[in-house]
């Protein structure tokens, strides 16, 4: 049997499992309100030994998807999802809300090794027009005790003015830094430890920061290419458990018209508690996607 399968399904799901059991959907259709700008996310996302370790909608955010990549601040526009931070105002629910829609798979390969999948999307502002076009890879591979998730994205401003990437605190809020990568963990997996390449410290920068709870533990690291690497962190322990590698926190980036960004992520989910040094190794598994060109 091979190890690895991926099941593109009729309700706009991709599921990913690993010898029998599902670690990675992939709501590639999302049916949420406009309100909550409506984009593709992973959850559930499972360890191998079947511990969830996402949450999708939960009541005090409902516009936290699992895991999505996701822009709060892109020029006018909110592909976050709910109100947006306005300077001097604070969180304002505008008429800005967009949308990220799936476009199709252009590859999709399983096997022994793991799962290749290469996705094309259009990002499009509560009007319907077009903002930016998107292409998407998404690798999953396995060790023993733990799996990881490459995402790499490829994005290109197809407007006619320059976009401003940007967060709540490049608006004026402090500490609020948070845009791109963003993890929302269930609440079993509140108060957990943190643990960082470079500190724990809300917006601290590292090639790494590992989250880790009795149940499990979700690290994820920035690859050395991106844009303000390393990357400043959003981290959240308290009032609920989130990780969110965070390129916008401080100072924001302008995309011309015309112009592509690129980013790229891991992601390793593995059963149990990490200390540091767990928490380091599993940061320093291997990348084996391509980037898309």
């Amino acid at each position: 049997m091979t190890r690895f399968r991926a099941d593109d399904r009729s309700d706009g799901t991709l599921v990913v499992s690993i010898d029998g059991t599902e670690v990675v959907t992939y709501v590639y259709r999302s049916a949420v309100a406009q309100l909550e700008s409506p984009r593709p996310y992973f959850h559930p996302l499972r360890t191998l030994g079947g511990e969830t370790v996402t949450q999708s909608r939960p009541a005090d955010h409902v516009w936290h998807q699992g895991l999505s990549w996701a822009l709060p601040h892109a020029g006018s526009h909110n592909f976050w999802g709910g109100p947006t931070y306005v300077r001097d105002r604070g969180y304002e629910q505008l008429p800005n809300n967009g949308s990220v829609e799936h476009r199709g798979f252009t590859a999709l390969e399983a096997d022994d090794r793991g799962v290749e999948v290469e996705e094309m999307l259009q990002w499009r502002a509560s009007d319907g027009s077009m903002v930016f076009t998107e292409k998407r890879r998404l690798t999953v591979t396995a060790g023993a005790d733990d799996w990881s998730l490459v995402f790499e994205t490829v994005m290109r401003n197809v407007t006619g003015e320059g976009i401003r990437l940007g967060s709540p605190s490049t608006e004026g809020r402090d500490n609020a830094g948070y845009g791109g990568l963003f993890w929302r963990g269930p609440e079993a997996m509140e108060h957990g430890e943190v643990h960082a390449a470079g500190g724990t410290a809300m917006g601290a920068r590292g090639d790494w920061m590992a989250y880790s709870a009795d149940a499990a533990t979700v690290v994820m690291t920035d690859h050395e290419t991106n844009p303000r690497h390393p990357t400043p962190w959003f981290v959240r322990d308290d009032e609920y458990a989130g990780l969110c590698p965070a390129p916008f926190f401080s100072e924001a980036l302008h995309v011309a018209p015309g112009e592509k960004v690129r980013f790229g992520y891991t992601v390793v989910v593995a059963d149990g508690p990490s200390d540091f040094g767990r928490a380091s190794a599993l940061a320093a598994r291997p990348r084996t996607a391509k980037e898309p060109q």
